[in-house]
């Protein structure tokens, strides 16, 4: 039983072949949040997240780009390190399950299950597709004999394998499960859990003969584990199965998993059994979320409407994409990511309920106060009730993953909030100028201030930026991401200072984004057909060069991040460029074209290695490509050579 105070909360693993998208973001997010609200309740929490790393689509990748499987996953599971920092991600370990302290324990319990009896050799025939990496039961596949999950055509293998005897421990998972009702949710997952279950287990499949590129069988290496074998098992792996075992046992009993709905069975089943197997205790809990479509349509790449967490950040921000993916729809549903939806959660819940609240609050307490928090003989009120029992249901929705409700409830406070000011109306009182009246402005004041105080704490796991600028508007000290909930008393922020009001969120007005909407695609629409009205460029060509003289350009990718004029010149700015593993100072003639606005956070690329060379007083080393469309000699337009791929690593070599 969990003892209430640990709390071991996991992300899948990701493949690292993937490119990262708002499935990836959503699972992690909403393990970020209830860890940041675990934290605040007062437990001790271990948060992990990883990478995927074996497998036969990593070993094609690889052999395509001229690389070995390491030197390619040493190079992309930087993009998911890359994401999570952009997303604010509080983790406490990232594991990859190419790290000797994973492959180790892998190979133990491979190794236990074997001496026991509860994997053997023998012979395996079925359907198998290739870039998911499973067999798929002929109750499963699609039409003409597909993939049910990416709809390509299955192969027919037969090949030596190892098998887990699954079938074996399928009644005591069942018993489990039907004494457990939570250990599955939403109850939707739990039913279908239990039905496969019943269905019956066939022994499964746990070793290929066919890839090379994973972890060999120990003692009979021509057997490379099983991908899903191998990646379930960095759960154990992480907090140290083999060489901390108190450190295993601080946490392993708290463990809950948080995964997409397709992956359910490989974590409700087969994870669990082989748990059973090797003796260990089974998760507390396994919740399962819903896929995310767009606009209504499913995502695929060939449509080009897949969900960029990174360029969605860039365009709405951070704070506003984790509120709209946890508020938008009940965990465990699936959910239609909606640009207009976005914006409408900004405008309406952020910058409207909150922002406003925000704003007239600091602004009345200036006014009327000097800035200092009143002080009343009572505090005791509607908005006082209702916060008590707001934290009560907060925490109730929390320990369900029910996020939306845990929104919408502290969304009824705010709101009541709002209304509170309308139904007072300290405008009024301000000008009476009896002791009766100013009394009770400063109960209003403080009740007011009291309401942001407790809605920072509330949102603190959700939008921990926003929350943190609200405290500092507030006149309080730290983060509100330190601040325990159980500490909370009302009527503490007596005698605070508040700082200068600033807007949280602006508005977006829609058709202003409608018509950049519109004008952006008619933009794209034009670069992709061409205008044969348009004048053709001027075509320059310089000497023949050998490949041997192109080889010697080294051009790599990098991201600039500070973008400053030259007092002394007309043409030059002075940027920094970030290349990963170094940042420079180059100096480019690219002023006539570009703010300095538009320059920082482009990613480029960047010549490495031309000699330095001073401009106007700066050393400028290197030099940024960029083509250009000449009339009589003057360049009339310029646009920087960028990568396709944004998630491409700083630093990588451009060939």
């Amino acid at each position: 039983m969990c003892n209430g105070k640990t709390f071991y909360i996991t992300t899948p693993i990701y493949y690292v072949n993937d490119i990262p998208h708002i499935g990836h973001a959503y699972t992690t997010i909403a393990c970020d949040t209830i860890s940041r609200y675990k934290r605040m309740k007062g437990y001790d929490v271990h948060f992990l997240t990883g990478t995927d790393e074996h497998g036969q689509k990593i070993q094609t990748s690889a052999e395509a780009k001229g690389k070995t499987p390491q030197e390619l996953v040493d190079e992309i599971h930087q993009n998911f390190k890359h994401l999570w920092e952009v997303l604010n991600i509080s983790n406490d370990d990232f594991i990859r399950t190419t790290e000797p302290r994973h492959i180790k324990v892998v190979q133990a319990m491979f190794k236990k299950l074997m001496d026991q009896g509860d994997i053997y050799k023998g012979t395996y025939t079925g359907y198998y597709c290739i870039p998911c990496e499973t067999y798929v039961p002929e109750s499963s596949m699609g039409e003409n004999k597909t993939c049910p999950e990416c709809g390509r055509p299955l192969t027919i293998m037969e090949e030596e394998s190892y098998f887990f005897r699954a079938s074996k421990y399928v009644p005591e998972l069942i018993k489990f499960y039907e004494a457990n009702l939570k250990a599955v949710m939403p109850r939707i997952r739990y039913n279908e859990i239990m039905s496969f279950l019943k269905g019956g287990v066939k022994d499964q499949s746990v070793s290929r003969t066919s890839i090379k590129w994973g972890i060999p069988v120990p003692g009979d290496e021509k057997h490379v584990i099983y991908v899903w074998f191998d990646a379930l098992i960095n759960y154990a792996s992480a907090i140290g199965y083999l060489d901390d075992p108190e450190n295993f046992n601080h946490w392993w009993p708290y463990v809950h998993h948080m995964v997409g709905k397709d992956i359910i069975r490989f974590h409700c089943v087969i994870w669990h059994l082989m748990l059973l197997a090797l003796g260990l205790s089974l998760p507390v809990s396994v919740i399962a979320h819903g896929w995310w479509t767009r606009d209504g349509d499913k995502m695929s790449k060939s449509k080009g409407n897949v969900v960029d967490p990174f360029k969605v950040v860039s365009e709405y921000g951070l704070d506003p994409f984790r509120y709209f993916l946890l508020r938008e729809v009940p965990f465990g549903n699936d959910g239609d990511f909606s640009e207009l939806a976005l914006i409408g959660r900004i405008n309406s819940d952020l910058a409207n309920d909150l922002g406003n609240l925000l704003n007239r609050t600091l602004q009345m307490i200036k006014n009327y106060r000097n800035g200092v928090v009143p002080e009343c003989k009572d505090s005791s009120s509607e908005l006082s009730t209702m916060a008590a029992n707001i934290l009560d249901r907060v925490d109730s929705f929390m320990n369900n993953f029910a996020f939306n409700e845990a929104l919408k409830a502290v969304w009824e406070f705010i709101s009541r909030a709002n209304k509170f000011i309308d139904e007072t109306m300290p405008w009024k009182l301000a000008k009476e100028s009896d002791s009766s009246s100013q009394e009770k402005l400063n109960f209003v004041l403080l009740n007011l201030y009291e309401a942001l105080r407790l809605s920072a704490l509330l949102i603190a796991p959700v939008m921990p930026d926003t929350a943190k600028r609200i405290w500092s508007q507030l006149g309080l000290e730290g983060e509100p991401v330190k601040f325990l909930y159980d500490s909370f008393k009302w009527g503490e922020g007596t005698g605070k200072i508040i700082n200068k009001a600033e807007i949280l969120f602006s508005r977006i007005d829609i058709k202003e984004w409608q018509k950049s909407q519109e004008a952006k695609k008619m933009s794209e629409q034009e670069l992709n057909s061409g205008s044969e009205s348009e004048a053709k460029p001027v075509i320059e060509h310089e000497a023949e060069i050998s490949i041997d003289d192109f080889k010697t350009v080294e051009m790599r990718v990098a991201k600039i991040t500070k973008c400053e004029e030259i007092p002394r010149s007309k043409k030059l700015y002075k940027l920094e460029v970030d290349l990963g593993y170094e940042t420079r100072t180059v100096c480019s003639g690219i002023k006539a074209f570009f703010t300095p606005e538009e320059l920082e956070g482009r990613v480029i690329i960047l010549v490495t290695n031309l000699k330095p060379v001073k401009l106007c007083g700066v050393e400028s080393n290197g030099m940024i490509l960029a083509a250009s469309v000449k009339k009589d000699g003057v360049s009339e337009q310029l646009t920087l050579l960028e990568p396709a791929d944004k998630n491409i690593p700083l630093g990588s070599r451009v060939s």
